[in-house]
């Protein structure tokens, strides 16, 4: 067999998916059987755009499996700064180890990177495109929280435009049974044709509303999210738009007892810090979720599953 990557959620089968959110269950249910599953093995994490969660979501796994990380974590210190290709950094690093976790700002990169790899590449982020690992902890998140990951109403809400989290997490929803979707923005940060047009093929009911008091009360699941600052092309419209929508526990009032608050984090203002003792905020749980499905990534990537 091939080296296999995960550059985009959809390269993964609902059976995979299963199989890996059933081994990350395992890893949290039994954290001493996988001490060891990686000992010898190194995670490179090539981090080109700056990130704080993701990183050290992966540096943990790997280290709580028993391996070993290398790596920079921005541009500046690697030979991306000496105009180096993505290509020949990747092909550098597959010398020295023995699975990759790359984010770059520019889309369709990882791409670029398995197509000269040595080893398993991870797409930890690429641009506004997609961020898999990220859409594996929402679904993770969800099917702990919900036990089903299909007969559900999710708000995405926020930057629906640049957000490569809400690209993945609603392509990886549209292979479920009864999903429906609603699309919580402003004009400007409303989601691509192309997201629109995948939702359409695969026959899943969706609509625009522009507040999130419209849709608040159908919701089972609530996904915020952040307008990044970084994918602006100029600071006054940033400026106009960041402030747009923010949770808090008036909008709570109308919402379902049962309703899952989700963040992919980090968060800014888009969320009340007052929700945060809200039995219904789980993105913190989310975050530690990450962890637990990236370790369960990991040795699936590298083949080590079914020795645990």
């Amino acid at each position: 067999m091939g080296i296999r990557n995960l550059i985009n959620i959809t390269d993964l089968t609902i059976e995979e998916l299963n199989q890996m959110m059933d081994l990350a269950d395992d890893i949290i249910e039994n954290p001493e059987k996988y001490y060891d599953s990686c000992r010898n093995k190194k995670l490179a994490t090539l981090f080109f755009e700056p990130s704080t969660r993701t990183r050290l979501s992966f540096t943990a796994a790997m280290m709580e499996l028993g391996g070993n990380v290398l790596g920079f974590s921005e541009a500046g210190s690697s030979s991306a700064a000496k105009g180096e290709s993505v290509s020949d950094t990747i092909r550098t690093v597959g010398c020295y180890a023995d699975i990759i976790a790359m984010r770059h700002p520019k889309e369709g990169a990882p791409i670029v990177a398995a197509e000269k790899t040595t080893v398993p590449i991870i797409n930890a982020g690429d641009g506004g495109h997609f961020h898999p690992t990220q859409t594996l902890t929402d679904l993770l998140t969800i099917r702990r929280e919900k036990k089903r990951l299909d007969n559900m109403v999710i708000g995405v809400c926020g930057d629906l435009k640049f957000g490569r989290t809400v690209h993945s997490l609603i392509s990886a929803m549209l292979r479920y049974d009864n999903i429906e979707i609603h699309l919580i923005s402003p004009e400007e940060l409303k989601v691509p044709q192309y997201v629109k047009d995948e939702m359409d093929e695969a026959n899943v009911k969706w609509k625009e509303v522009l507040t999130i008091e419209e849709s608040i009360p159908e919701l089972d699941i609530l996904y915020m999210t952040r307008v990044q600052k970084e994918r602006f092309f100029n600071e006054e419209d940033y400026i106009r738009l960041k402030d747009t929508y923010i949770l808090d526990l008036k909008k709570l009032e109308t919402a379902k007892k049962d309703l899952t608050i989700l963040h992919p984090l980090p968060r800014v203002n888009e969320i009340s810090t007052a929700v945060d003792d809200d039995p219904r905020a789980k993105y913190f749980t989310q975050a530690l979720c990450g962890k637990y499905i990236r370790m369960a990534l990991i040795l699936t990537l590298l083949g080590l599953n079914k020795e645990v």
